[in-house]
């Protein structure tokens, strides 16, 4: 760890791939998934494993982070003498946002001279992976507690989510679609579109005929959103489709310049239970969500 007097900390529902971690000062908290009424954490079940156990049927289900979990390793922390800056997984989608809050407000009683500041990111997936990016940056570069708790703040409603999913019936089990939208949908070749809107829920935004115009499209709404912002450095991640993934990456590069440099990670498991094999999602900073 740096010698900045606090420390990073964010959910493992960035889904920043191991070569992107290992460059940043920054811990994570485990989100649980099971597969078939089996409990894994963190890195015990391959990605490629998780989305072909999906494939075969497995069931899948996710559950949120404690606030023992939360209240456990922040003491273990402050004990060290550490301040704290939480990014956690949007409150919109997730409940561990609210324990991480439980954890806060039980420390304070018992350090009230700590300082602990929680950011709900409002994000989700590697559109929180690109925030954690730029707030491990920021940090490195000496910006105060504070100050990057109130930048996080004023950005991260410009941090932008468009996805798109190959099999409606992932979505269809969250409760996202109906069962007769789902199967016609396979029927028809059709595929949703969707973004995280301010509140950090998943949103529709239609529904495109064909894969390959789909992810054109997720395209087209980066345009419609993007404005003037740095976009030097995006991100992609892929429910085990790699080959989508290099193709928004190229269309990525065209649309921000050569040299941008766009990250391409896997949609972790505990997001992926919910979205499915498949899953393309493109992260990037804009006007507006």
């Amino acid at each position: 760890m740096s010698d900045i007097s606090y420390r990073l900390y964010s959910d493992s529902t960035c889904d920043l791939s191991k070569e992107i971690l290992d460059t940043m000062d920054v811990k994570l908290f485990n989100l649980a998934f099971e597969v078939d009424g089996k409990t894994y954490i963190g890195d015990e079940m391959t990605l490629p494993e998780f989305y072909n156990a999906m494939r075969n049927g497995a069931m899948t289900k996710t559950s949120q982070v404690s606030p023992q979990t939360y209240e456990e390793e922040f003491e273990r922390c402050i004990n060290e003498g550490f301040d704290i800056l939480h990014l956690g997984f949007s409150s919109g989608l997730s409940g561990s946002y609210q324990a991480a809050c439980i954890a806060r407000d039980n420390l304070l009683e018992k350090y009230p001279d700590a300082k602990i500041v929680l950011v709900d990111s409002l994000c989700a997936s590697t559109g929180q992976g690109l925030l954690l990016i730029k707030a491990d940056r920021l940090r490195r570069e000496g910006m105060g507690l504070s100050e990057l708790g109130e930048w996080l703040e004023e950005n991260k409603l410009h941090t932008c989510h468009v996805f798109t999913v190959d099999d409606l019936e992932y979505l269809r089990r969250g409760g996202r679609v109906s069962r007769t939208a789902a199967v016609a949908g396979s029927i028809l070749g059709i595929k949703p579109v969707l973004h995280v809107d301010n509140e950090g829920h998943l949103i529709p935004l239609g529904k495109i005929r064909g894969r390959k115009q789909s992810l054109n499209k997720l395209i087209e709404l980066i345009k419609e959103r993007c404005g003037d912002w740095d976009n030097s450095e995006v991100c992609i991640c892929h429910g085990d489709c790699i080959e989508d993934a290099e193709y928004c990456a190229d269309k990525m590069r065209e649309l921000f310049g050569k040299k941008t440099k766009v990250n391409i990670c896997y949609t972790g498991a505990v997001i992926g239970a919910h979205s499915g094999p498949g899953t393309i999602a493109l992260f990037f900073m804009g006007d507006k969500r």
